[in-house]
């Protein structure tokens, strides 16, 4: 019998590609997912390949060095369909770029879990129902632009307190059906936050 002996740093390097690999395979998976989910008539998501190693090579998607899905960038697509759980794998995700399509149901509460999120755009759809309050999880959060929508509701607390405490700089919730208002602009000596509200909404 031959026996094979690995140096400590071939062990290293065969156990950082395993971790690389099921990273990619979970990301990879809940977009897919998200694919199956979706209504795709002009063949945007045809690069989403699940046979691939990872979705760092998908069109709309980017990634950083370390093979982790950074951007997701599917905006005017003509996609139809819902926003769906698992995307709150996508843990490194900093860009959710949706708007001017056709998404519909509510919005996850597991968008949440997507903490180095520096922009969520999705609007000019068709979401419905509450906005999570998961969503005041998003200390990174500086664009949050719900408009457009038919969301109800009213804007909860958390959301309001990255308005006060965290980095958001602009929260466009307009042409809506929420509840409830806020001051129009947040100023101080390190941001200012401004805030577009639909009028119109009941108070």
């Amino acid at each position: 019998m031959k026996v094979i002996q690995l140096s400590h740093w071939c062990y290293y390097d065969i156990s950082v590609s395993l971790f690389i690999f099921s990273f990619s395979g979970e990301t990879g998976d809940a977009l897919h997912a998200w694919r199956n989910s979706l209504s795709d008539p002009n063949g945007i998501l045809q690069s989403w390949d699940p046979t691939l190693i990872n979705p760092c090579t998908w069109f709309h998607v980017t990634c950083n060095s370390d093979n982790s899905v950074t951007r997701v960038d599917l905006g005017n697509a003509g996609l139809q369909g819902p926003l769906i759980p698992e995307l709150g794998v996508l843990r490194n995700l900093q860009f959710l770029e949706l708007f001017n399509n056709n998404i519909t149901g509510s919005i996850p509460a597991a968008i949440g879990n997507l903490t180095n999120l520096i922009s969520l755009d999705l609007y000019l759809n068709k979401l419905s129902g509450d906005i999570p309050a998961s969503l005041g999880n998003l200390k990174s959060l500086v664009f949050l632009r719900l408009n457009n929508n038919n969301l109800t509701g009213s804007i909860p607390t958390g959301v309001i307190q990255l308005i006060l405490y965290g980095n958001l700089t602009i929260m466009n919730v307009a042409n809506n059906s929420l509840a409830g208002t806020v001051h129009p602009t947040k100023s101080t000596r390190y941001a200012v936050t401004t805030i577009i509200q639909d009028p119109r909404a009941p108070k």
